[in-house]
């Protein structure tokens, strides 16, 4: 992929999917069309911040080359989404692309309306441009339950029907999913709650931190578990959950849950989307920016996608995630560093892989008086990253993270970084998505002290073919 934009920002993500300049947040739709893959993203095109919300759109053939494209949806003066075209998913509707979206006016205090736009050209393989529908297929939550948060529809199949996930809040602090039948996409009907937080599974998992459950995303494992995604939202974004279990088949499908956990352990990932494809599920998520206002006004950029990550659940239902394969053609030719000992200078945007055989210190960048390291023990199952030397406010703060996995005679921890991305997964169980920026007199170096095996590439622009 070239890079997203000439800057000379350092901190500025290079291979990840981000718009030329100001805001994004929530990936939306991610699709396979005509042998393509469709990002879509929420976008305010005028100025790095949330505000007059459009779709943007980026496609790839591979996942590495991505290709940016004009707006693919845009908020309707005096229509139902004049407000912003808030979250969704794009599903193949009898062979027309379309989108299914938020759709929230001036006054939706966190009610939006589930609206639809369709690609004008479904034989164009670039998706280029979209026809909205004038009128909402749902206008707002259903009554009766109180719903104080409601957006983010979800279209999924199961057993020869098709369903929709959306996100709720109710008035009494409860986080829900609501369930609804739509196989015709023009017609909605309302069929339930699929699972809220009395559920004994999920309040086990995520405990009482969410008031409502945003971005609902299902997808089915290897084993044919399903796995319930959920962002956890009481006011601000914070983190995001995952349940493992079973969908039911019938009039109406529950989710079973049998276990759970944080699907992301850092302080910078949220809204996760998801795309089933044949033999695997594709996740990307939003990682915003965690410096202050002033910074991001003068970068005049905010906020990144993640690398596609390979998301499955194993026998006992906890999650496993890798990076997604294509990402090795970002690799250069051959590794900068292959084995522990002296300090190498580290480039803006690598790929390395540490295993550990016995306590192992990894340091990534430092400075005269600080260092950001990770500390893997294999014996006790434990990875820490320590950056408290570049302290931060807000949730979680500058304290270490900790990921623990089972212990064994070793530990693997893959890292890909770019500019201020940090993203760890954690011996294909677990990952820890960051931002560190950096600071005038800071040096990105790799020294590895330890009994480990290492090796690390540069990321470039791919070669075509």
């Amino acid at each position: 992929m070239s890079p997203a934009a000439p800057a000379p920002d350092p901190d500025a993500p290079r291979f990840r999917v981000r718009p030329p300049a100001h805001w994004i947040n929530d990936p939306n739709g991610p699709f396979r069309w005509r042998g393509r893959h469709h990002l879509f993203y929420q976008h305010n095109p005028a100025a790095p911040v949330h505000a007059d919300i459009h779709w943007g759109h980026a496609s790839s053939p591979d996942l590495v080359h991505w290709e940016h494209h004009p707006i693919a949806l845009t908020p309707t003066p005096g229509g139902p989404d004049e407000a912003g075209c808030w979250s969704g998913c794009v599903v193949d509707d009898d062979g027309v692309p379309t989108a299914v979206y938020t759709g929230v006016d001036h006054a939706h205090t966190g009610l939006g309306t589930i609206c639809l736009a369709r690609a004008a050209d479904p034989a164009d393989d670039r998706l280029l441009t979209w026809r909205h529908l004038p009128v909402p297929v749902v206008p707002g939550p259903p009554p009766g339950l109180d719903v104080v948060m409601f957006r983010d529809p979800f279209v999924f199949r199961h057993a020869g029907r098709r369903w929709a996930l959306v996100g709720a809040g109710h008035a009494d602090g409860t986080p829900s999913v609501l369930l609804y039948g739509c196989d015709e996409l023009t017609d909605w009907r309302f069929a339930g709650v699929l699972l809220d937080g009395h559920d004994p599974v999920a309040a086990g998992a995520f405990g009482d931190k969410a008031v409502g459950w945003e971005c609902p995303q299902l997808f089915e494992t290897s084993g044919g578990d399903h796995v319930l995604v959920v962002s956890l939202w009481d006011g601000d974004p914070r983190t995001t959950g995952y349940l493992t279990g079973r969908l039911t088949p019938g009039t109406q499908p529950r989710f079973v849950p049998r276990t759970g956990g944080r699907l992301d352990h850092g302080r910078d990932f949220y809204a996760p989307a998801v795309l089933q494809e044949p033999g695997r599920a594709l996740m990307w998520g939003w990682s915003w920016e965690a410096r202050d206002e002033a910074a991001v006004l003068a970068a005049g950029w905010a906020g990144t996608l993640t690398a596609p990550r390979v998301v499955d659940a194993g026998p006992d239902g906890t999650l496993r995630v890798v990076p997604a394969p294509e990402l090795e053609l970002l690799r250069a030719d051959a590794p900068f560093a292959t084995g522990p000992g002296r300090a190498v200078p580290l480039p803006p945007a690598y790929d390395l892989t540490v295993r550990a055989y016995g306590a192992t210190t990894v340091t990534l960048l430092r400075s005269a008086d600080r260092a950001l390291t990770l500390r893997l023990d294999p014996d006790a199952g434990t990875v820490v990253l320590d950056r408290s030397g570049w302290p931060r406010e807000g949730v979680g703060g500058s304290a270490p993270v900790t990921v623990g996995v089972p212990p064994g005679p070793g530990l693997s921890v893959r890292v890909l970084a770019d500019g201020s991305l940090l993203e760890l997964f954690v011996a294909d169980r677990a990952t820890v998505t960051e931002r560190v920026y950096h600071r005038p007199g800071d040096v990105a170096e790799l020294l590895v002290e330890g009994d480990a095996g290492v090796s690390a590439w540069e990321q470039v622009p791919p070669r075509r073919g």
